[in-house]
């Protein structure tokens, strides 16, 4: 991921999580966003969409419609780093 994409993510990550951007920053690219990874649920997947839209101009519900994009950190990061 650009240097200057993940930090950015993991601020939007942070404020979804109300985690420490810095430890957020820290996880590894396989960790899954959903379920026993981060712990998204529907509600702050969907807060989450809406703040990468906002901050990137990537709609990934559109662009992504099986949203295979929000499987890990490194999948989210990737398909950003392809569009921005």
């Amino acid at each position: 991921m650009s240097e200057d994409l993940r930090p950015r993510l993991a601020g939007l990550l942070a404020t979804v999580l109300e985690r420490d951007a810095q430890s957020v920053a820290a996880l590894a690219d396989d960790q899954p966003l959903f379920g026993g990874g981060l712990g998204l649920d529907s509600l702050s997947g969907v807060r989450l969409l809406a703040m990468i839209q906002a901050e990137f101009g990537v709609d990934i519900a559109t662009e992504d419609l099986a949203l295979e994009s929000l499987e890990s950190v490194g999948t989210l990061s990737r398909f950003l780093a392809e569009r921005i």
